[in-house]
């Protein structure tokens, strides 16, 4: 019989790993009331069954009644994906009575944007949307309203309070209002476990058990049936930065171009001899997957769930491969919060409200894969492939060598440089067999460099800076 960890299991466990991951950079003032707050979110999300009911129910009935809030500009960085972008507009958002302007960009033109509105004194964004590190740009430039009251209105809702401290970016003010939360886990066709190499567990692999798992399936069937999303939108840069490098180094900038990075580099061009040609091209790994090209994958949960949904016999979803330094892995915390000078602050907030109803959260999970941050039970009729992702996503979360990677914080307009220097390392290094030390060389000035210019000092699992984060 499969094994389903409940909701409330998965939100406390990746509640409590993102606050102690966040170190001296974000929450260290509430570190210290953290550890108390966790154990208090999870007594009340495990006996919440009843409760969450009966929110879901009375939220219900208070959104029906709710005044229309009129015209709201939502800014996002969240949801790019054609799918995610029309399940969450048509499917989610539909149901808010007033009308919502969803605008995704990436995160370079989203800051660009309310900077240059901020500075102009004429805001037409009345909601943002974005990851933990999307926020400290705003924050530096107090352009962002304090919500305290408004969490204090929601407290009834039961976002986990290490993730409310989260909001508060390490001040007394609440930023942000956590939205969603997700991660990356691996998922295999069942088909692949007659391949798997003696004495290995899928649940606990190695990265090298993960290569000769690969090695043996293209023995067997005589095609390569790994698959990286490598492609122009694939999420390959995080699996460097939040699951390799560390994993090897201990952290994600400082060992760029350690001795342990050239160790990686080193199995990654090993185990791209096993990776199908088309890695190149694959965004969403859901996609091979069913098709049957792909065998065995690393991605995010919302770029996964279409397989596990539409074929849940089929596949398997596990924790990632350990490296020498730990199960390397990104809890990934979007949040909501509203800019100075919104043209809509009350409606704003009525947003807000409204995506922190236990019924929106989990139609928000239905539709893009992204799970809960409020008390709310997943529902029987919920399909089985989204069961099996939170089972997934707990059993990596809490795996004793567990070593939370948090998405970049503070890079502002910088980020998407910041990512080109690991897609420009793998593109040089897998794709052009350049030499590896010389590669590392040459990207760690343009990190510096990148790093310099945004000033964003380290964020974990490197060690706090003084001063903008290096590679050593």
């Amino acid at each position: 019989m499969k094994r389903y960890f409940p909701l409330g299991v998965v939100l406390t466990l990746l509640a409590t790993l993102l606050l102690s991951a966040c170190g001296d950079n974000t929450a260290a003032p509430v570190a210290t009331t953290a550890a108390a707050s966790a154990t208090t979110a999870a007594g009340a999300v495990t006996t919440a069954a009843g409760a969450a009911t009966t929110a879901a129910a009375g939220a219900a009935t208070t959104a029906a009644a709710q005044a229309n809030a009129g015209d709201i500009v939502w800014l996002s960085t969240q949801l790019s994906a054609v799918q995610e972008n029309e399940g969450f507009t048509k499917n989610v958002l539909n149901s808010f009575n007033g009308k919502v302007n969803y605008i995704q960009k990436d995160n370079g033109p989203y800051t660009d944007q309310i900077l240059s509105e901020e500075k102009a004194g004429k805001v037409t964004v009345s909601l943002l949307g974005g990851l933990h590190g999307d926020f400290p740009p705003f924050i530096q430039n107090d352009l962002l309203e304090d919500l305290t009251p408004l969490a204090a209105k929601l407290k009834d809702r039961g976002i986990p309070q290490t993730f409310l401290d989260l909001g508060k970016m390490g001040t007394n003010k609440q930023y942000y209002i956590p939205w969603m939360q997700a991660t990356y886990v691996m998922a295999y066709n069942k088909k692949a476990l007659q391949y798997l190499p003696a004495g290995a567990d899928a649940n606990k692999l190695t990265y090298d058990q993960f290569r000769d798992w690969a090695a043996a399936i293209q023995k067997g069937t005589g095609e390569r049936k790994l698959g990286i999303p490598a492609g122009p939108k694939g999420l390959y840069n995080r699996l460097l930065q939040g699951y390799l490098y560390p994993a090897y180094t201990g952290g994600e900038v400082t060992g760029f171009r350690s001795p342990e990075a050239v160790q990686m580099w080193t199995y990654l061009k090993d185990l791209w001899k096993y990776a199908n040609p088309q890695s190149v091209s694959y965004e969403f790994m859901q996609e091979p997957l069913q098709s049957g090209e792909v065998w065995l994958t690393i991605d995010h949960t919302a770029r996964l769930i279409d397989a596990v949904k539409s074929k849940p016999d089929d596949f398997v979803l596990a924790p990632a491969p350990s490296g020498a330094k730990g199960l390397a892995f990104m809890p990934v915390l979007a949040g909501m919060a509203i800019p100075k000078g919104a043209p809509n602050k009350a409606g704003a907030e009525a947003l807000i409200d409204f995506i922190s109803t236990p019924q929106t959260q989990i139609n928000t999970t239905r539709q893009v894969a992204f799970f809960p941050v409020v008390k709310a039970d997943l529902p029987a009729d919920l399909a089985p492939g989204i069961k099996a992702e939170a089972a997934a996503v707990a059993a990596q979360s809490s795996a004793p060598n567990a070593l939370p990677s948090l998405l970049p914080v503070g890079l502002g307009a910088q980020n998407g440089d910041f990512n080109k220097v690991y897609t420009d390392t793998f593109t040089r290094i897998i794709l052009k067999n350049e030499d590896i030390k010389t590669v590392l060389e040459d990207e760690t000035k343009i990190m510096n460099n990148v790093l310099n210019t945004a000033k964003a000092p380290c964020w974990s699992p490197d060690p706090p800076s003084t001063g903008p984060c290096q590679v050593k």
